[in-house]
């Protein structure tokens, strides 16, 4: 069986929005609150999402299809950075984790926009905090992984002629 690249780019696109949707999940049936650095994962998924689904309605040539894939790795290792914050955070001990600061929003509306993200980014007592688990992995530690796959597959289509199964 042969894939296309746009089916390949489309399920991306839909891998994307079922994360999403599973974090929509999380936040409204077990009322867990994205702390500000979910949040910034979540803008990552999203415009990984959005990339993809642009690749795939576009469905470019070599050099178009190589563009989007290279934007959709980089995209994942940006994710993967801020995931890999978060697991760093979780991982200090009691007395080292930062703590907790103003809400996203505030920094947000209060301070510069690189002041925010820098905030965001230097992490808080809320950021470390584990709230939910699945097979012992925090959802952080989850995102990590899904960048990863997200940089995989981006690799793949980056470098790929046309993606056969047997």
């Amino acid at each position: 069986m042969t894939f296309t690249h746009r089916q390949l780019f489309f399920l991306a696109a839909l891998a994307s929005a079922g994360m999403m949707a599973f974090a929509l999940y999380l936040q409204e049936a077990l009322h867990l609150e994205p702390c500000p650095l979910c949040i910034f994962q979540r803008v990552f998924v999203m415009i990984i999402g959005a990339v993809a689904l642009v690749a795939a309605v576009h469905n470019p040539a070599t050099l178009g299809r190589r563009f989007y894939a290279g934007l959709m790795g980089l995209l994942a290792v940006g994710g993967g950075a801020v995931a890999s914050r978060q697991v760093w955070l979780q991982h200090l001990p009691a007395d080292q984790v930062p703590e907790c600061g103003p809400g996203l929003d505030y920094m947000l509306e209060s301070f510069p926009l690189k002041e925010a993200l820098q905030l965001v980014l230097r992490g808080s007592g809320e950021c470390a905090e584990v709230d939910w688990t699945l097979l012992g992995f925090s959802i952080a530690e989850w995102m990590l992984v899904v960048f990863s796959g997200f940089l995989i597959y981006a690799l793949i289509l980056f470098f790929t002629k046309t993606f056969a199964t047997r």
